[in-house]
């Protein structure tokens, strides 16, 4: 016996929702004059909240391959936007930070990437964002769980 849920496109309705929030932060960005790729702004968020993060670790926290995240990493240092140092005892590893250029950049973007959050969350309430990561975090644990897949 089928349950109804069997049937439900969520991960359809997710991943057209993902699109839609990427293509209009980008253009917003791209309107405003930013030569910045939304994973580009990805990685620059998080280089500014997490000082010193390595690449590593940053792919980990966006559920990037290394690889991808080292071509974005040298396209931002190419830029100017960051900057690799080195990590103690371990040649291999960098720390990252923004530049002075990347951190301007940073505090100039991100008001643009808060008014796209605020657009899209519209006139949802705090319990609709409560039931929202409640259910967000459901369906992310049914996957983690060592059974799941």
């Amino acid at each position: 016996m089928t349950h109804h849920s069997d049937q439900r496109a969520y991960f359809f309705k997710i991943d057209i929702t993902i699109k839609k929030i990427r293509n209009a932060l980008q253009k917003r960005l791209l309107d405003a004059g930013f030569d910045l790729t939304v994973d580009q702004w990805v990685l620059i968020d998080h280089i500014y909240r997490q000082k010193g993060i390595c690449q590593n670790e940053l792919a980990e926290l966006t559920f990037k391959d290394p690889p991808t995240v080292t071509r974005i990493v040298d396209l931002l240092q190419k830029k100017g936007l960051v900057e690799r140092g080195p990590v103690e005892g371990d040649r291999r590893k960098f720390r990252l930070s923004l530049t002075k250029s990347g951190k301007g950049i940073y505090q100039k973007a991100f008001p643009i990437v808060a008014e796209i959050r605020r657009k899209g969350w519209g006139d949802l309430s705090e319990a609709d964002y409560q039931h929202f990561v409640r259910i967000m975090d459901s369906i992310y644990q049914n996957f983690t769980d060592p059974k799941a897949v």
